[in-house]
Parts: C-alpha cells; sequence; structure tokens
C-alpha cells in the first residue's frame, strides 16, 4: 500500500483519519494492550461516514432519531473512542483515551454500553454487534411505521470485521435482515484477511459477498481507503431498499509494520515502529496531541448535527400532547397506567375461575392484555409460536409488507432472536420479548449474557421448562438450566406456579428499565394454586408464604413453577399426620434476595426443617434450604440429579422421585 500516494490524493481527508490512527497507536501503547490495527484499517470508513453521511449530535447524544453506529468489530474499540472524542462527545475526553483500558475509565478495552453516550451496544464476543443491528434496524422500521418518517427515518450502521462474519449467529442475524428487507441498515465488512491465527483462508473460504447476496443482500464491493468510492457506495447503500452490505477491501495496521500480518491485529507498542508509522502519515504531533485545525474539523462533522436535530425537534412538536407522551412514554421504557388495573381484573378472574392451564397459555392469557394497552411491545419466537403461546390476536406480524405488524416470526434463530431482542431494546421505544424451548438458552446463551451485562430489559419467554414436557425426552428436558440463569448476574428468573403468578411475574419484568427477565413456563397444566385473589403483587417479592402450618410448624416446604402443586399436596399429608407444614412459594430467587433480612426471616424462620422440590438441580437451592449462613443443617432436596427421559408427564414425576409422597417422606427423614 503506498501511504504516500493516499496522502497526496486526498490530504484534508487523509490527515482526518490519521488523527484516529494515531490516538488509536497512542493509547494502545500507553495501556500495553489492545487492539490497534482494525482502526488503523478502517479510519478511512469511519471518516467519509462521520463527515458525509452520519446524523448525529454529540450534544445530544440520545437523540431518538439520530443514526446508529455500531462498532461490531468490538476489540477495535479505539476507532469508536477516537471518532467520540474528535467529534466532541462529552463523556469522551482526551483524559479518558489516555486511560484506555484502565480501572474506572469509559474507556473499556471493548465498547461497553451505558459508560460513555453514544457507544450503542456491547460488542467484543464477536457477531453480536451486527446481530443487535438487525433488532435496531427492526425498531427503526416499526417505530417508522407507528410515528412517520418526519419522526422516525434514520440508518443502523456496522462496522464487521471477518471474525464477526464467522461466528454462527452472523448468519442467522443475515438471513433474517436480508427476509425482512431492513433497507435502512447498512454493514461495512473490514475485508482485511487476518485473524489472530493467521490469515483467513487457513479456517474459511466462504464466499461473503455470495453469501450476503444469496440471503437478499445489495452488496457493493470498494476499496476501504479510497474515500471517494467510499462515499459513493454509502450513498448507493442508503437509495437501495435491500440491507447493503459494503465490502471494504482494507489493509489491517496499515502504514506500519505490522501490516497485512496477525501481529497487526494485536497491541503495537514498539516505540520506534510506531513513530515510523506516524512518520509515515505525515504525524510530526506528540502522544495524544491532535492539531487544533483537525480538531477543528472534526468538531464541525459533531455541529452539522445540530440543525437535523433542531428539525426533528419541531416536527415532534408537532404531534399531538397524546403522542408526544406515549412516545416520550415507551423511549423512557415506563409501562402504561393501565397495565396495573389490567393485570389485577386478569388475575382476579383467574383466581375465580381456577382452571388447570399450562403457565404457558397463562403467559399469552397475561400477554393478549399488555399487548392491547402496550402498543410498543414487539414479540415473536424462534419457529415455535404455537407452542411458546407468544403471539396474540391483535398484533399482526412483521414484514416488509406490514410495518405496523408486531410480531416476528424469527425461524430457527434462537441467538439471532435473543440478540435482536437487544437491538431493539438499546433502540429504545421498543419492549421486546421473544421465546424458544427453556433447553435451547444454550443456543440463546451469548446474546442472554449480554442483556444481562448491557442491562436492557428484554423478556425470554422459555416454555417447557421440565421433565414436565414429557415425551420429547432429554434433549428437550432442561435440567441444568435453571441454575444457570441464576448464576447469571443481573438477570430476573421466574417460575410462575399458575395463572395468578405468571401475570404477576409479567407485571415485574415489564417494570424493569435496566434487567432483563426469564419467564420458566410449563408445557403441562398446572392447577391455580392462588385461589384467594390479592391486589398486591407477591411475585414481586420473590417468595412468600402461600399455606401455613395449621399447627406448630415443623417444616417449610419451597418449590418453584409446577412443583408447588407438588408441595402443597405433600403439606396435606403432612398436616394429616399432625406435621405443621408450611409451604413457600419461590417464583423469582433474585427478588427474593433483594428483600431485607426482616422480610426472608419472617418467610423462612429457623426452627423448622426445609425441604425444596423443583425439577431440576439442587445447586440454586443451597442458600434456602442451609439458611444464609450456612447452619440450616435439617434440609433435604426433591428433584433432578440426572437428565431425564422420554415418557408421559406423569410417568416421569413418579420415576424421578417429584411427587408429593416423596416430598412428604423427606420431611419425615429429618423429623426422626
Amino acid at each position: 500500500m503506498d501511504i504516500a500516494a493516499l496522502r497526496t490524493a486526498h490530504p484534508d481527508h487523509w490527515m482526518k483519519a490519521a488523527a484516529i490512527r494515531a490516538l488509536t497507536l497512542d493509547a494502545v501503547a500507553a495501556a500495553n494492550s489492545g487492539h490497534s490495527g482494525m482502526p488503523m484499517g478502517m479510519a478511512d470508513v469511519a471518516t467519509v461516514l462521520f463527515e458525509n453521511h452520519l446524523r448525529f449530535d454529540p450534544k445530544a447524544p440520545n437523540w431518538p432519531d439520530r443514526d446508529r453506529f455500531i462498532l461490531s468489530a468490538g476489540h477495535g474499540s479505539m476507532l469508536l473512542y477516537s471518532l467520540m472524542y474528535l467529534t466532541g462527545y462529552a463523556d469522551m475526553t482526551l483524559e479518558e483515551i489516555k486511560n484506555f483500558r484502565q480501572w474506572g475509565a469509559r474507556t473499556a478495552g471493548h465498547p461497553e454500553f451505558g459508560h460513555a453516550a453514544g457507544i450503542e451496544t456491547t460488542t467484543g464476543p464477536l457477531g453480536q454487534g451486527i446481530a443487535n443491528s438487525v433488532g435496531f434496524a427492526i425498531a427503526e422500521e416499526s417505530q417508522r411505521a407507528r410515528y412517520g418518517k418526519k419522526i422516525v427515518n434514520h440508518h443502523t450502521y456496522v462496522i464487521a470485521g471477518d471474525g464477526c462474519l464467522m461466528e454462527g449467529v452472523s448468519q442467522e442475524a443475515i438471513g433474517l435482515a436480508g427476509m425482512q428487507e431492513l433497507g435502512h441498515l447498512i454493514v461495512f465488512w473490514d475485508n482485511n484477511n487476518i485473524t489472530i491465527d493467521g490469515t483467513v483462508d487457513i479456517s474459511d473460504k466462504t464466499d461473503q459477498v455470495a453469501r450476503f447476496r444469496a440471503s437478499g443482500w445489495q452488496v457493493l464491493e470498494i476499496d476501504g481507503h479510497d474515500p471517494v468510492a467510499i462515499d459513493a457506495a454509502i450513498t448507493a447503500a442508503k437509495a437501495d431498499p435491500r440491507p447493503s452490505m459494503i465490502a471494504c477491501k482494507t489493509h489491517i495496521a496499515l502504514g506500519h509494520a505490522a501490516q497485512d500480518t496477525s501481529k497487526g491485529h494485536g497491541a503495537l507498542t514498539d516505540a520506534a515502529q510506531l513513530k515510523a508509522a506516524k512518520d509515515g502519515y505525515g504525524w510530526s504531533y506528540g502522544p495524544f496531541e491532535v492539531p487544533a485545525n483537525i480538531k477543528a474539523q472534526w468538531e464541525a462533522m459533531g455541529r452539522r448535527g445540530a440543525v437535523a436535530r433542531a428539525e426533528w425537534e419541531s416536527a415532534f412538536a408537532g404531534l399531538s400532547a397524546g403522542r408526544q407522551d406515549d412516545f416520550n412514554r415507551a423511549y423512557a421504557a415506563e409501562v402504561p397506567s393501565k397495565l396495573a388495573s389490567a393485570i389485577r381484573k386478569l388475575k382476579k378472574e383467574a383466581s375465580e375461575k381456577a382452571a388447570k392451564v399450562a403457565t404457558r397459555k397463562s403467559s399469552e392469557m397475561a400477554l393478549s392484555v399488555i399487548n392491547t394497552v402496550m402498543g410498543e411491545t414487539i414479540g415473536g419466537s424462534a419457529d415455535l409460536t404455537g407452542s411458546n403461546n407468544t403471539k396474540t390476536a391483535d398484533m399482526g406480524v412483521f414484514h416488509p409488507t406490514n410495518r405496523k405488524g408486531r410480531y416476528v416470526y424469527y425461524g430457527i434463530r434462537e441467538h439471532g432472536m435473543a440478540a435482536a431482542m437487544n437491538g431493539m431494546a438499546l433502540h429504545g421505544g421498543t419492549r421486546a420479548y421473544g421465546g424458544t424451548f427453556m433447553c435451547f438458552t444454550d443456543y440463546a446463551r451469548g446474546s442472554m449474557r449480554l442483556s444481562a451485562l448491557m442491562g436492557v430489559p428484554v423478556v425470554y419467554v422459555m416454555t417447557h421448562d421440565s421433565i414436565g414436557l414429557g415425551e420429547d425426552g432429554p434433549t428437550h428436558q432442561p435440567v441444568e438450566h435453571l441454575a444457570m440463569l441464576r448464576a447469571t448476574p443481573n438477570t430476573l428468573v421466574f417460575r410462575p406456579a399458575d395463572t395468578v403468578e405468571t401475570a404477576e411475574a409479567w407485571e415485574v419484568a415489564l417494570n424493569q428499565k435496566s434487567t432483563p427477565s426469564v419467564l420458566a413456563l410449563s408445557r403441562q397444566n398446572l392447577p391455580t394454586v392462588r385461589t384467594q385473589h390479592k391486589s398486591a403483587n407477591l411475585v414481586s417479592k420473590g417468595a412468600y408464604v402461600l399455606a401455613e402450618a395449621t399447627g406448630k410448624r415443623q417444616a417449610i416446604l419451597m418449590a418453584s413453577g409446577s412443583e408447588v402443586s407438588v408441595a402443597l399436596a405433600a403439606r396435606d399429608e403432612l398436616e394429616a399426620a399432625g406435621i405443621g407444614t408450611r409451604v413457600v412459594s419461590v417464583p423469582c430467587m433474585e427478588l427474593f434476595a433483594q428483600q431485607d433480612d426482616a422480610y426472608r426471616k419472617r418467610i423462612l424462620p429457623g426452627g423448622a426443617v426445609r425441604v425444596a422440590i423443583e425439577a431440576g438441580v439442587r445447586q440454586p437451592w443451597d442458600r434456602w434450604l442451609l439458611g444464609e449462613r450456612g447452619r440450616e443443617a435439617k434440609a433435604d432436596f426433591v428433584g433432578m440429579d440426572s437428565f431425564g427421559a422420554s415418557a408421559p408427564d406423569t410417568v416421569l414425576f413418579e420415576k424421578f422421585g417429584l411427587t408429593a409422597k416423596d416430598t412428604a417422606a423427606k420431611v419425615r427423614a429429618l423429623l426422626a
């Protein structure tokens, strides 16, 4: 690559892009860690995008109708941080750049949502950003149909590398975006042919251009260091009704001794090589120094968006007060005031009817209420709509021919669905939920973890939650999954026992602003255990006394979901034998742990033996069985310590010892 020729052909552009390269080299060298090569290779693309196309305003970084810029190749975080600093984001000072990768800095090793305004999503796990972008684009299309082009009309831009496109989730995302014809989604492929282990061809021979075209995308191929070609490609991409992939042929670590090598992917810290690279760029300034004239040009790019923002604010002011309130409420992730009364009405009806209902059906009943009063919900399922019960009558299907539809058929793409849900939530103004079988949280795990890490309040509707699903057998029967999900920080895991608890769980989940929720729901019908209506949301406490001992309390039975009715039946047997037994429903351990000591001790006092019943592994229960100080010796567990089997659910519960008789026997043994 002839650096001198590039400098000569486009000198103004070159020096602006060189500012990104120089800041990257300085920050990585100061930290003695990081990834220099990608920002150096994609600096030209980013410069043209920010100067000529991106709608943004650093002074109002959360402006709803801004374009979204997603760095899917998150290891190249200094590209994003440099852009933010240069264009004038208040959160991204030069001091933050100097503290790259240090404790307490906004400039984490990989971009983290919430650390600084302008970081649209957390990336680093490759493929997640491009998969998130599909959700961003769906949210934009949906809201444009709902509010009109004057209020919502922006693009989502993504930089993805070879690694992003190797990850399986990328194909799930690409296929979904192509089918949905998400024309406001534009992906730049950093085609530098380098991975950590070597050139791409040692592990992959995929024709990425053909792959995207086969999935319904427009594809443009350019020199990623030619600003004229970059500009023309972005213009063409914006004019096409399909999603666009711009294949940018680039040189990783451009101008450095490590250019076009695997070493160029990582931290380039050699002082002599750093100086030589800067000399080649014509950059004669000191570490972290950007000359005033170049910084001023970048800041002018940032100021350009203020005009578009002011025009948008004027258009928004033209909406009716009710429409403005609806828009602002949705973007604030606030539930409508009507939700609480609608949930209470459903609970009352469920308690009175006391029907035997699978909690997956209970969830559908709750969603029928929720989707009526919350027009911002977008639901979906990974090809299990009829099993997950996630589609309600009033939603319509989101499709290129119906952007007002609110239900997405994701296909068999659990991971892509979860990533898209994250994108919708991060975009703002949308409440996303999606369903699959509980066992397939394994497929969605990467994005579910990021839901928790980012603090986005998506809702995962996970049905067929235990061996209770029956004949499909152990491949589909979750055993360890509740423990895995409960071990994940900042995640609420609900396992409701009946329709009342399911409705309450949904209400709690929708009131979250920074925590994702998982609803673990049964395939099999369950009896109503909350037959006395209470206005209060008991699930919000995490655990509560469902049935009290009639005599001296000798035993406490704890259970969740389908095993709550088992606990109640065991209580009947024990009470008949003169053993006073309290039953505690534990629909959400995380919420119970958040209650104060006095409440937890009131629900689980000392002195009685404790038995927990759940069709999963024991691991999450020990805190409550053994006491929070680990001193409660007389405790036992009725559950699973192996995988399940293929048989009717009633047979499985008997064979695996998940019955009232087995539970009562455990209590008697502890009291002996």
